[in-house]
Order: structure tokens, then C-alpha cells, then sequence
């Protein structure tokens, strides 16, 4: 099998997209209407809510789709193992058998990690089919010379990640400079050759949802295979307005080219109850296929316990302390 039919296989059957010549435009006609995204989100929790079998089945669901992340200053490699271990066994047996799933193999959706210590998540991995994210580009702040960006990727890429989050340059957003954001978007793609590309925004930085709605159209021009909210590390992170003006803007480019594009929201979200509003989102914008980890994914760490104290509070009518479920 080519690189290209692999990669088509990789994504269910649908093409990467390729991305395709900067269309301002497209770009500066892009509207957000506040008050009515306002209600929409607001309307959410009231309109759209699971109970029982129901909610356990999305909460594992949603478990699939977790990035789960260490990025802390103290990581160290034994720290690194251990996350690696819970990505791949992230459910208790007993639990996972109590709710008649025992038998499938469920995994977290990747783990990520500074590029320091991706060949040591690589490692720990094999055998498991987890891919390993790498942060880069100078994350967080996105400030370093271009081409040690460049180089960081491709560093990535060598150490074995198959997904490398990039961090834009804010700057560009903030003085309209779309041709320069495409560039550098351009340049992140093909350094990652068949690694996967997920652009964070860093939408807390970008002050307006038209600037977030016009930063992901040209991420996606310019061949992004996910767009992302945050590096975890702004004042404000992921929030549901700010994805649904993300994940309009992922259905209108689908519609106008055909190609599918996946989204991250990350920061924040650490307790299950919010993640299910998350997937209420996605399914009703976007539609069933963007629910897999191929085209949405979780940048998170606390929510996977969560997730599974409340599978076990199904299991047993119990909440336990989230001591008894480390993750790393």
C-alpha cells in the first residue's frame, strides 16, 4: 500500500485534507453572531442530557477521544511511562466487564507529550496502536525563530510521533496578516510529512470569535488535519462558543471542498459532565463521524479520572476518591 492509500485508510476511508490557495475572500467574510451562538450553548445542557447505560457509553466514548497530556515543567520519563501505561489500560477490567464491554479493547485516543520525551512514549507504547502527540513549535507562547519551529517538528517526526500539535503565531491574527499565517501553517504541514497536524489556536489570546472563526478557515487552507483551542497554558481555554464557532467553520469548509477536518478542544476541561456537552455539540453541528478519535480528540489529563469514577459510580451507586485513579 502507497503513503497515500494509507493515509486514506487512516482516516475511515475519507481523504487528509490537502488544503488548498489562500482565499481572503472567504477569510474576512467570516461572521459570528454572538448573541444567538450565546443561546445556542446556553440551551445545551437543558435540551440535550443522558442518564444510566446512556451516559456510560458516551463517557467511554468520550474516553477514546482523550489526547492525554503531560506538559509540566517536573515530567520525567518514569512520569511518562506511567501515563502511557493508563492510555492503554485506562479502565478498570472489573469495570469495563460489569458493563458488558469487557471484551473490547479500549484505549485512550494518544498521549502527548514535549518533544523531551517522545521517543520514550514511543517506547512505552509499542504494541498498542496509541499514537504519540507531540507538542511544538515553541509551545506554548509560539515565539521561537521559524526555523527552529521547523526543525522541532521534524525532530518529533524522526523520535517516532505520528501527531504534532503546532501553536500559531498569535501576531499574525492580531494584525490581520492571513497571507503570513498560511505560510507558516504550510511550512508546519510539510514538516510533518504523514504525521498529522493539530493547529492550536490559542483562542483566549485572539480577543474576538470572528478572529477565531478567520485563524481556523486559514489553519485549514493551508492543510491543517485538526484545529485545536488552546495550549491549556491561557487565561481562558476551551469553551462551547468559542467550539461552535470552531466547528462551523470545519462543516463550511467541509461543504465547499469535501474534505473533513477534526477538532480539539483542550484546557479546562476536566469533569465528565462537561465533556458529554462537548459531544452533544459535535454530533448535532458536524454529525456522528466527527464523535471517533480520527476527527475529534480531548487535550486532557484530570477528566480521564472523572470519567472513570463515573463509570464506576454506575457500576456500584458509589463515587470513589480520585486518589484511586491516577493517571500518571
Amino acid at each position: 500500500m502507497d503513503k497515500a492509500a494509507q493515509a486514506h485508510a487512516a482516516n475511515h476511508g475519507w481523504p487528509r485534507n490537502p488544503g488548498m490557495e489562500l482565499d481572503l475572500g472567504w477569510v474576512m467574510d467570516q461572521r459570528v453572531n454572538l448573541s444567538a451562538g450565546e443561546r445556542r450553548v446556553a440551551s445545551l445542557p437543558g435540551r440535550r442530557t443522558v442518564k444510566k447505560e446512556a451516559q456510560a457509553a458516551w463517557l467511554l466514548k468520550a474516553l477514546t477521544c482523550i489526547d492525554l497530556t503531560t506538559l509540566n515543567g517536573d515530567d520525567t520519563a518514569g512520569r511518562v511511562r506511567r501515563l502511557c501505561a493508563k492510555a492503554a489500560n485506562p479502565v478498570r477490567q472489573d469495570l469495563l466487564d460489569a458493563i458488558g464491554m469487557g471484551d473490547r479493547r479500549i484505549t485512550t485516543g494518544a498521549v502527548c507529550v514535549y518533544h523531551r520525551f517522545v521517543a520514550t512514549a514511543v517506547e512505552a507504547l509499542e504494541g498498542t496502536g496509541i499514537p504519540v502527540a507531540a507538542v511544538s513549535t515553541g509551545f506554548p507562547a509560539g515565539l521561537s525563530p521559524h526555523e527552529t519551529k521547523v526543525k522541532e517538528i521534524e525532530a518529533s517526526v524522526a523520535d517516532g510521533a505520528k501527531e504534532i500539535d503546532i501553536v500559531i503565531t498569535r501576531e499574525h491574527v492580531l494584525t490581520g496578516n492571513w497571507e503570513a499565517l498560511y505560510r507558516e501553517m504550510q511550512d508546519y504541514r510539510a514538516a510533518c510529512g504523514d504525521a498529522h497536524v493539530k493547529a492550536i489556536l490559542a483562542t483566549g489570546d485572539l480577543k474576538t470569535l470572528r478572529n477565531v472563526a478567520r485563524a481556523s478557515i486559514v489553519c485549514m487552507m493551508a492543510g491543517a488535519d485538526f484545529i485545536k483551542t488552546s495550549t491549556g497554558k491561557e487565561g481562558v481555554n476551551a469553551t462551547l462558543l468559542v467550539t461552535l464557532t470552531m466547528i462551523r467553520t470545519i462543516r463550511d469548509y467541509y461543504e465547499r471542498t469535501g474534505y473533513k477536518v477534526g477538532y480539539k478542544p483542550a484546557g479546562g476541561i476536566s469533569a465528565a459532565k462537561d465533556v458529554l456537552n462537548y459531544q452533544f455539540l459535535m454530533k448535532e453541528e458536524l454529525g456522528r463521524e466527527w464523535l471517533e478519535p480520527d476527527l475529534f480528540r480531548i487535550g486532557a489529563s484530570s477528566l480521564l479520572a472523572d470519567i472513570e469514577r463515573q463509570l464506576e459510580h454506575h457500576v456500584t451507586g458509589a463515587y470513589s476518591a480520585f486518589v484511586r485513579h491516577p493517571i500518571g
